[in-house]
């Protein structure tokens, strides 16, 4: 970050000049994304104490912190103008009086083994008045721009010494506000905190509970600036044990999340009753500009990371001779499948992984959805390294989880629903598939390679990597089973890696969290809304589920397979696919996602546009996200949709198929 002078700033401001940047020498720093209409400012974040001054402290650094208000700038961090002293209050506190500002005495105890010195003291009171310059420098521009101004004083404070009472988790003073002019802003922001929820801890909001806000800040923009709201506003230190400084930093995380969200809510309402203009969404309130943090950790974590295909290392190589064996031994062999080895070193790749600087991203967001996929990627890796030990269900497990109650039971629904449908013979040579594909991609509009191949287990799959549709050589298909793929692996799974090649952050190539689960869902959802979905394909689907069950519950080979014959009546090459798709790597749990990711696909259909899970290899988890980014324009739209995206309706099905579909979701 670089450092200038305070008039550079003020000039920089006056001429509507994004920075982030040091002012007066670090005394606080600066960051202007956008010349929106709200402020965010964290004056007592600071720490630093300079040299002339920490010798003649009496305090320890631990008995200055406590009363400091540490991480209050990481809550404010990804607002468009964040405006966090560096120094602590100790030196001079922005939020008194200048007369008052440099503490003799403070909560008890004396700070300085000898009287500052007028030298001293006109340093500091030099940074002071610096700091209200340029503060009033921005608040003059907002209000020149957009007619008001909206300023959020964040603060911190210690709980544990409070003995009257429950205490609020977000405690707003307005005793220095016109509540005349501003009590809907204020009443606003109060139940907008309300609403905020944390994990296993209680979070509330109150005015004037523990503190009043009284305040200099407050007072200096109340005597200064009439078009102007501050907000002072504690944070209690839940986010950390606030006697000996350690930081709980989920819970943090938590918090600065939600309080993002708050801000932004309540920025938004504050605009739509004071501002010239009327922002119809509060995502715009944010920096369309990606943070140079986002893209070095996006472009390194794609470095590292391309190229990693979990189907590559789980797919069997010799699966053709061992189910020739699995045959002549009458079902009573378990096959011995052997794999690709990997081409990596996983422990260099571990330590590469997690030393990728996502703690650099400012944008609590964006940082938390780096922070999974790395991961969701040690995850991965781990699953393929222990690629054919006795340790690979567990890791599977870990990595795709495995099918619930509600997941056999629906499973065994499907697979008890009567046949009512009447499909010729699966006949079509796997080479008249690969130019159906071909010319399907002339109606979807994109390029891909479509191969035959001998090597895989699954009727056809994509190879993300390679942007290659593969094609089971030795299968025959039947002309609905042939469109149903066509939508499934082209229309959904090459559809998302063709647009993630648009995107300028990678990670979108790479995958979310759940990425699997959710593409698998999305591309059978496909199959149903082009009209390709079949009671005999949910079936399949519904079996994979129990294959699953049962190997999880240590089922061998052989006795899955035998199962599926006896008690499903599946034909042996049908039993032989679904039990090995199950147990190879040693027990691959993703087939159950099938299933449920379907049902969640089509209730999320139901509910909201899923038009942005489409630029990529996205999840459900992200979609807020994800849409943020996209309003943000920090992600483009999507270059191509599934054929039922782009007719805007369904194609016509089968009822008595519909209804078992409604049944189940």
């Amino acid at each position: 970050m670089q450092t200038i002078s305070e008039q550079a700033c003020i000039d920089a401001i006056q001429n509507e000049v994004c920075f982030h940047a040091n002012v007066v020498g670090g005394a606080f720093s600066l960051k202007i994304e956008t010349y929106g209409f709200f402020i965010c400012a964290a004056i007592h974040n600071g720490h630093n104490l300079r040299k002339d001054l920490a010798g003649n402290c009496q305090l320890s650094q631990k008995e200055r912190f406590y009363e400091e208000d540490p991480y209050t700038g990481e809550f404010i961090h990804a607002m468009p103008i964040a405006l966090i002293a560096n120094d602590s209050r100790y030196e001079y506190d922005l939020n008194r009086f200048i007369e008052e500002s440099i503490y003799e005495t403070a909560w008890g105890k004396t700070v300085w083994k000898k009287k500052i010195s007028k030298k001293n003291r006109k340093v500091s009171h030099g940074k002071y008045r610096a700091f209200y310059r340029v503060l009033k420098a921005l608040v003059k521009k907002t209000e020149e721009k957009h007619g008001a101004c909206l300023l959020y004083d964040i603060h911190s404070y210690n709980y544990k010494r409070i003995k009257a009472g429950p205490t609020p988790v977000f405690n707003i003073g307005t005793h220095k506000l016109n509540r005349s002019r501003w009590d809907s802003i204020i009443k606003h922001w109060e139940k907008t905190l309300n609403t905020c929820s944390l994990p296993s801890l209680e979070c509330s909001a109150a005015s004037d509970v523990v503190f009043q806000g009284k305040g200099y800040l407050s007072t200096y923009i109340r005597d200064n600036f009439k078009n102007t709201l501050v907000l002072p506003t504690d944070i209690k230190k839940i986010f950390m044990d606030e006697e000996n400084t350690d930081v709980y930093h989920l819970v943090l995380s938590e918090l600065r999340e939600i309080f993002k969200q708050a801000v932004l809510d309540n920025a938004l309402f504050f605009s739509q009753q004071h501002t010239r203009k009327h922002p119809a969404i509060k995502t715009v309130l944010l920096s369309e500009t990606i943070e140079p943090a986002v893209l070095k950790v996006d472009r390194a974590l794609y470095r590292l990371c391309k190229g990693i295909e979990t189907l590559v290392y789980i797919n069997p190589k010799n699966l053709i001779g061992e189910k020739k064996r699995f045959y002549a031994s009458k079902y009573n062999y378990n096959p011995k499948f052997t794999y690709h080895q990997l081409n990596f070193n996983p422990a260099e790749f571990r330590e590469k992984l997690y030393r990728l600087p996502v703690d650099k991203i400012k944008d609590i967001s964006i940082q938390k959805l780096y922070r999974n996929v790395i991961n969701a990627y040690s995850k991965k890796i781990d699953m393929l390294v222990s690629v054919g030990s006795e340790n690979f269900l567990y890791n599977s497990l870990l990595y795709y989880g495995q099918p619930n109650r509600e997941d056999i039971k629906v499973a065994h629904f499907l697979l008890f629903a009567k046949d009512f449908e009447e499909f010729e013979k699966p006949a079509i040579r796997s080479d008249i598939v690969q130019k159906e594909f071909r010319s399907a991609m002339k109606v979807y509009g994109f390029k891909c390679r479509v191969e035959v191949s001998s090597k895989i287990i699954a009727s056809a799959m994509v190879n993300n990597a390679k942007k290659t549709v593969l094609i089971n050589k030795s299968e025959r298909f039947s002309r609905i089973q042939t469109n149903a793929l066509i939508h499934h692996e082209l229309g959904v799974h090459m559809l998302t890696t063709v647009n993630s090649d648009q995107q300028q952050l990678k990670v979108f190539k790479l995958g979310l969290p759940g990425n699997t689960y959710s593409q698998e869902g999305l591309a059978v959802l496909s199959e149903y809304m082009t009209g390709n979905l079949y009671l005999e394909r949910l079936k399949t689907l519904a079996l994979r589920v129990i294959a699953v069950r049962m190997m999880v519950k240590n089922y061998d080979f052989g006795r899955t397979f035998k199962i599926l014959r006896q008690d499903f009546n599946l034909g042996r090459d049908a039993a032989f696919k679904i039990t090995a798709r199950v147990y190879r790597g040693g027990g691959y749990t993703k087939d159950f996602c099938y299933l449920r990711g379907f049902r969640d696909a089509l209730r999320l259909f139901q509910n909201c546009d899923l038009r942005c899970l489409f630029i990529g290899k996205t999840s459900f988890d992200y979609i807020d996200v994800i849409n943020e980014m996209m309003e943000r324009k920090m992600v483009g739209q999507p270059g191509y949709l599934p054929l039922f995206f782009q007719k805007g309706q369904r194609y016509p099905g089968n009822k008595i198929l519909d209804y078992l579909i409604r049944s189940v979701y």
